[in-house]
């Protein structure tokens, strides 16, 4: 913190350099694009304050009507989006803080067989043979 003084003390110089770039194909374009600019005007196929009007209007006209809608999801796999892990990590956080709170530490031995149960039967019907007319 700098305590008001009187004395006006001396300020570090600061080196501030402004490099110059010379491209000289740029040069050379914008050159060709202002003379070409100042042939149509003389022409009369150009007005003198066209030139900067339609470098803005293009981008943007018709970009709505190519709007297509919401895409579907690609995999039919419920389990398989972003948002869904992110929800069972976060169900799984909040039921073993509460858990714990209300339980104590015997929580983590009952989401451990919980657990267990679930892979159990998710292993079971995904080795189950699938039947012939399916």
């Amino acid at each position: 913190m700098k305590f008001p003084s009187v004395f006006r003390t001396a300020a570090p110089m600061r080196f501030d350099i402004k490099p110059r770039y010379y491209d000289p194909v740029k040069e050379e374009i914008d050159q060709r694009t202002s003379r070409i600019k100042r042939e149509l005007q003389a022409e009369g196929l150009i007005k003198e304050g066209d030139e900067e009007l339609g470098s803005y209007g293009g981008g943007i006209r018709g970009s709505f009507s190519q709007y297509r809608g919401i895409k579907e999801r690609s995999s039919p796999n419920m389990f398989a989006s972003t948002a869904m892990i992110r929800t069972f990590i976060f169900l799984i956080l909040l039921g073993s803080i509460f858990g714990y709170v209300y339980l104590g530490p015997v929580i983590f031995e009952y989401m451990l067989y919980v657990a267990l149960l679930i892979v159990a039967v998710y292993f079971f019907f995904r080795l189950k043979p699938k039947k012939k007319n399916e």
